[in-house]
């Protein structure tokens, strides 16, 4: 297969004016290049030369103000399936690694007997916000996936999760804050060790959730595209 100036300029400009995940924003511009190149062959093999059929093949394929939405709307719907698996993922692990190491390594009863009232209302927000984000991530990832057909707006759907995962979060940070505060006092997680390493677990998790909310507010930002 031949270079091309007009088509690799052309597929040049398509890149930049996308915005998504690395692997399939290349997979979608290598469509894109690859067709460009199938139909400038094709018009080649009918008695162009090769820069008229690089032009007329990039003319066909139509303007990049034209184009490129579609191709973006595809990255948006990549980028939330990411988000809503890695909720659907992580926050119920999550749950179950935090219910599972009180099991194992439960805590002095007296420190228990002592722990303020306000302890179990506030524990069992944070079951029911853990629970909720989980839901919602498996509502996102159906929606994104075989419930496309049904969704006519998919970057909102996509923009929906990301605010409500940088909403959640900080509320979730002061609340389990507060539990581990209810639990051991001024000296938190210093007099547990067991919940050290866990707790940097969930906090590196809750990280990897903000970076791709982030992410997702980023590519669905509506903003003028490059013609």
């Amino acid at each position: 297969m031949a270079s091309a100036g007009i088509i690799d300029d052309y597929v040049a400009e398509l890149g930049r004016s996308l915005k998504g995940p690395r692997r399939p924003k290349l997979d979608l511009v290598t469509e894109a290049r690859d067709s460009l190149f199938d139909t400038a062959e094709a018009l080649e093999d009918g008695g162009l030369d090769r820069a008229e059929a690089e032009l007329a093949a990039v003319e066909e394929f139509g303007p990049i103000g034209e184009i490129a939405p579609g191709y973006q709307e595809e990255l948006s719907i990549s980028a939330g399936r990411r988000l809503a698996a890695l909720l659907f993922v992580s926050v119920p692990l999550t749950a179950l690694m935090w219910s599972v190491i009180w099991q194992v390594f439960p805590t002095d009863p007296v420190d228990y007997a002592t722990r303020p009232g306000w302890f179990v209302p506030v524990a069992r927000s944070v079951d029911i916000l853990q629970m909720l984000t989980g839901v919602l991530g498996a509502a996102a990832l159906l929606a994104l996936g075989r419930g496309l057909r049904r969704v006519r707006r998919p970057r909102l759907v996509t923009r929906g999760l990301a605010v409500f995962v940088w909403a959640m979060l900080p509320v979730m940070l002061t609340l389990c804050g507060a539990l581990m505060y209810g639990s051991h006092g001024p000296a938190g997680l210093s007099e547990y060790p067991p919940g050290v390493g866990l707790a940097l677990v969930s906090y590196g998790l809750m990280l990897a959730q903000l970076y791709g909310a982030a992410r997702c507010l980023s590519i669905t930002r509506r903003r003028p595209l490059t013609v």
